[in-house]
C-alpha cells in the first residue's frame, strides 16, 4: 500500500503549512511508515493510505513523484 505522509523537517520548530512537505512511502501499515521514518527525525503530521484514484492523481499531478520503499 503507498501513503502519503505530511511532515516537518524539523522537530523543534512549530509546524507551519507553508513549510509541510510531502513524502510517499510504500508499506503494509501507518505504524510501520512511523516506524521507518523515526531515524530521519521528522515531525510527522499526519499519514494517510492512498486509493487507487488518489494515487493515480498523485502520480499525474506531482512531476517529482517517487515512492519509496522502508523494507
Amino acid at each position: 500500500m503507498i501513503f502519503k505522509v505530511y511532515y516537518q523537517e524539523n522537530l523543534t520548530e512549530v509546524p507551519v503549512r507553508e513549510n509541510t512537505h510531502t513524502l510517499y512511502v510504500e508499506a503494509e501499515t501507518e505504524e510501520e511508515v512511523r516506524k521507518g521514518l523515526k531515524e530521519r527525525a521528522y515531525n510527522i503530521e499526519f499519514v494517510t493510505p492512498l486509493s487507487e484514484k488518489a494515487l493515480a492523481y498523485e502520480k499525474e499531478s506531482n512531476v517529482d513523484f517517487e515512492v519509496e520503499n522502508l523494507k
